[in-house]
């Protein structure tokens, strides 16, 4: 047993909670315009608007913790296309093509989607009221 072992399944609600704020600020940045930058004023008719609803919906229930599964499998689908259709053509190796980002945000979510939110979410506060 580790020193962190005991606070394992609040980890897992600030990894769910951090990586949804990370990839909401991308839906953020293309839709709501904040914070200002390259990624401004998306049009949802293209591959990166129609990323950004994606992260703007989906990054909002993760990190409120509903729907945490099946919102955390989207995303980490949504990212992984994200690295195969805008970084893999640039190079084999993602510190080379700027994709490491993509890659670990599509692991990081498709391991919430099977872990789940953990005991700091809307999920586990509902069913704790159904037992």
């Amino acid at each position: 047993m580790t020193v962190l072992d005991r606070f394992r399944p609040e980890l897992l609600s600030v990894l769910r909670i951090m990586a949804g704020l990370l990839v909401l600020q991308h839906g953020t940045a293309k839709y709501l315009n904040i914070p200002a930058g390259p990624m401004n004023n998306a049009s949802p008719t293209t591959m990166s608007g129609a990323a950004g609803v994606i992260e703007l919906v989906f990054g909002v229930l993760v990190v409120i913790g509903l729907f945490t599964r099946p919102a955390a499998f989207i995303l980490s689908g949504m990212t992984a296309v994200a690295y195969f259709y805008a970084h893999a053509p640039r190079g084999f190796f993602p510190i080379l093509n700027g994709g490491e980002l993509a890659a670990l945000y599509a692991f990081v979510f498709l391991y919430l989607a099977a872990a789940g939110g953990g005991p700091w979410s809307v999920d586990a506060a509902m069913r704790g009221r159904r037992a």
